[in-house]
């Protein structure tokens, strides 16, 4: 008898909780409003809500921020990397301009020695030492190349070969101080048609030019003329290009003149060189 009535106590409770949800639905949706007192009750159930979730919520804003700290740190140092990356990117980009440059330089000399059997070679070596003396090329008897053959380098002639192994060569520059090279014989394109001939035999310092003595005249020298190779010296062809006349002046007894020639090849920024062989067809 008490589990019956038990049992018809539990059902008329769930009843009664059934039809009061039902009766407060239709209320509310008749109403278009909350019953008496929901309203409170709701507020006191948000309030308490925001209070239990306020340290969560501090403790997942903190998480947050350091886990954007990290974050901002990670992308710091990334940037940072590409930053420095963009700048080696650039220098190589610089340098490979310079070299494709040279090279062009290079190709259109070599279209102004269709006269000529050359070579082309690379620097591989010079020694800061012997900086303005010599340097080295990674071609040699192998390719052809012989003791005393002129070097041209982007723009006109730089030097010769001084020694050749089987697979190198060492090239003597104009700019040596070495006063006991072997000189180039020059012609220099005077007024007219008129040729004046002369030995370059050394390098001025302080002026960056070269200096030509021996001359067979002077009149007819106008600066800005154009100075190539003679082929006298039977060292080196006729009609490499050297450079351009810079001034006519006395030498330093004052009694003989001497013409000062600014080269028109770099001789400090070399790479790439061609060695000039003979003349084409030639056997010499």
């Amino acid at each position: 008898f008490n589990s019956s009535r038990n049992i018809i106590v539990a059902l008329t409770i769930v009843i009664l909780v059934v039809l009061l949800i039902c009766f407060t639905a239709m209320q509310r949706d008749n109403k278009k409003e909350s019953l008496p007192g929901q309203s409170q009750v709701n507020g006191v159930v948000a309030t308490i809500d925001n209070i239990v979730k306020a340290p969560f919520r501090g403790i997942e804003s903190m998480v947050k921020s350091v886990n954007n700290l990290f974050n901002t740190y990670s992308e710091n140092d990334s940037l940072k990397k590409k930053l420095d990356r963009t700048d080696s990117l650039e220098a190589e980009v610089d340098i490979l301009k310079q070299e494709n440059s040279k090279l062009k330089e290079q190709l259109d000399l070599n279209e102004t020695l269709v006269n000529y059997d050359v070579v082309n070679a690379t620097v591989i070596n010079r020694s800061p030492d012997s900086w303005q003396d010599v340097l080295i090329i990674d071609k040699g008897k192998n390719d052809g190349i012989e003791v005393n053959m002129p070097v041209m380098g982007d723009k006109g002639l730089i030097g010769r070969v001084i020694i050749a192994e089987a697979t190198s060569a060492k090239v003597e520059l104009l700019t040596t101080v070495n006063q006991t090279t072997n000189h180039f014989p020059v012609m220099i394109q005077g007024k007219g048609d008129a040729m004046v001939y002369g030995l370059m035999e050394a390098y001025n310092n302080k002026t960056h030019t070269l200096v030509v003595s021996q001359l067979t005249s002077t009149e007819e020298v106008e600066v800005g003329s154009k100075v190539t190779t003679s082929g006298l010296g039977n060292n080196s062809p006729k009609g490499l290009l050297v450079g351009e006349v810079k001034e006519v002046k006395k030498n330093k007894t004052g009694l003989t003149s001497e013409v000062l020639i600014t080269p028109l090849a770099d001789m400090y920024d070399v790479n790439q060189v061609t060695v000039v062989k003979r003349l084409a067809g030639s056997n010499e």
